[in-house]
């Protein structure tokens, strides 16, 4: 929590030096929110992603099963893996939809990506330049459990972090910002991949399982080798850059109402899987 708070505190201080609205900041990506559907979807952003990183997903309506097991059963958005369930066999997924609400939010089924490997690559563009990154953190999730295909994130207390970043060159770190800006020129995002090796990582040998437009942080703020000055020094210079990209926005893109239909996602997703842990 205070993390995000020093990330919100620190992005409105540099708008207010640079003369920056700041609730521009949901309007960053505003170009792949979905009005219809009113969120950003996983569909939509698997529908960008190349084929050879691309897991097979769909929308669970029931009519249609995995051909292989494990699969994720995920809600249509979420954040910080909530409301995610793996699912092993037919029988599981089975009794998993009897619980399921015929109301949103609305829940897709995604293979299982191969790859031994889980790292989170973080990036915000040049301002005036959205095919080259200015900032670019590449941390790995690691799970200290045993199982093999773990669900990460802040509710796992088996989950850590390891940053990566000084394992690779400025060149190496550039092919792989090469691979990921093939999928859209997003002004902040956060890509979820696995991969066996960071080499293979590098040689574009690797599966998406996520890509976070909205208020993505980076990973490496949670790194506990990482010192609190570090931390400070990525949340300064991260943020002014995210200001200085914010301010390329152009008048004539459209305003959308992203914010108050992400919070009402939000909602809906925190009482349904509150529902499903209470049952």
């Amino acid at each position: 929590m205070l993390t995000r708070i020093a990330l919100v505190v620190s992005y409105i201080l540099y708008c207010c030096r640079f003369a920056v609205a700041p609730w521009k900041y949901f309007q960053l990506n505003a170009s792949y929110f979905n009005e219809q559907r009113n969120l950003f979807s996983k569909l939509d952003m698997d529908a960008r992603i190349p084929e050879q990183w691309r897991l097979v997903q769909f929308m669970d309506i029931g009519n249609n099963n995995p051909s292989t097991y494990p699969v994720f059963m995920k809600p249509e958005w979420g954040q910080n893996s909530q409301g995610i369930v793996r699912i092993d066999n037919l029988n599981a997924l089975q009794k998993i939809r009897q619980t399921r609400s015929v109301s949103p939010p609305f829940y897709l089924l995604q293979q299982a990506a191969p790859g031994k490997r889980e790292f989170e690559i973080f990036v915000i563009p040049e301002k005036d330049n959205l095919q080259q990154f200015s900032v670019l953190s590449i941390t790995e999730t690691c799970n200290s459990g045993d199982d093999p295909l773990p669900i990460n994130g802040i509710y796992n207390d088996n989950t850590y972090y390891r940053d990566c970043l000084a394992e690779l060159s400025l060149t190496q770190q550039n092919e792989i910002w090469a691979h990921l800006k093939k999928i859209g020129d997003f002004r902040i995002a956060r890509y979820g991949v696995r991969a066996d090796s960071l080499e293979s990582l590098i040689a574009g040998q690797f599966h998406v399982i996520e890509i976070n437009l909205y208020v993505p942080m980076p990973l490496i703020l949670l790194v506990q080798e990482v010192s609190l000055w570090q931390k400070i020094k990525f949340i300064r210079s991260s943020m002014k850059q995210l200001v200085k990209v914010t301010s390329t926005i152009p008048r004539t893109q459209a305003v959308k109402a992203i914010f108050f239909n992400k919070f009402k996602s939000a909602q809906r997703l925190k009482r349904a899987t509150k529902n499903e842990i209470s049952s």
